[in-house]
């Protein structure tokens, strides 16, 4: 009788770019975080639903958790960081197309250029060896 050991392939850690990405990842799920417990000002200017808002943390919250487990090395909750930084500018997305103050505007399209550079940066993997046939 024989027997074989199998090895795990070697798990892959995170490069520099992705942990950049992790990192602002991170603090844009930290930003998000309190959006729920501000007050939502009921004067001339109508604020987003409240929905929103709690939405917002929670994915917020989900970032954070997920961005600081990918960094420890989990490749899955990698996906769930991106995932949920990209559902919580989508819902930010709106404010195009309402009439809100271009404060408001300007900020909605910050984030989504801070998103996409995080993804970006957060798939980026290791650039492979060209292979050279003789």
């Amino acid at each position: 009788m024989t027997t074989t050991a199998t090895t795990a392939p070697p798990r892959a850690g995170t490069n520099t770019k992705q942990k950049i990405g992790l990192v602002i990842c991170a603090l844009y799920g930290l930003t998000n975080i309190p959006s729920a417990f501000v007050p939502i000002d009921t004067g001339d200017q109508d604020g987003p639903p409240f929905a929103i808002m709690v939405v917002s943390s929670i994915l917020g919250l989900i970032s954070l958790v997920a961005a600081i487990m990918a960094w420890r090395g989990n490749r899955v909750s990698l996906r769930v960081a991106a995932g949920a930084m990209i559902v919580c500018t989508l819902t930010g997305l709106p404010a195009f197309f309402v009439d809100v103050p271009m404060g408001v505007k300007a900020l909605v399209a910050v984030s989504v250029v801070i998103t996409v550079v995080a993804a970006v940066l957060m798939f980026s993997g290791d650039r492979r060896p060209s292979s050279v046939t003789d």
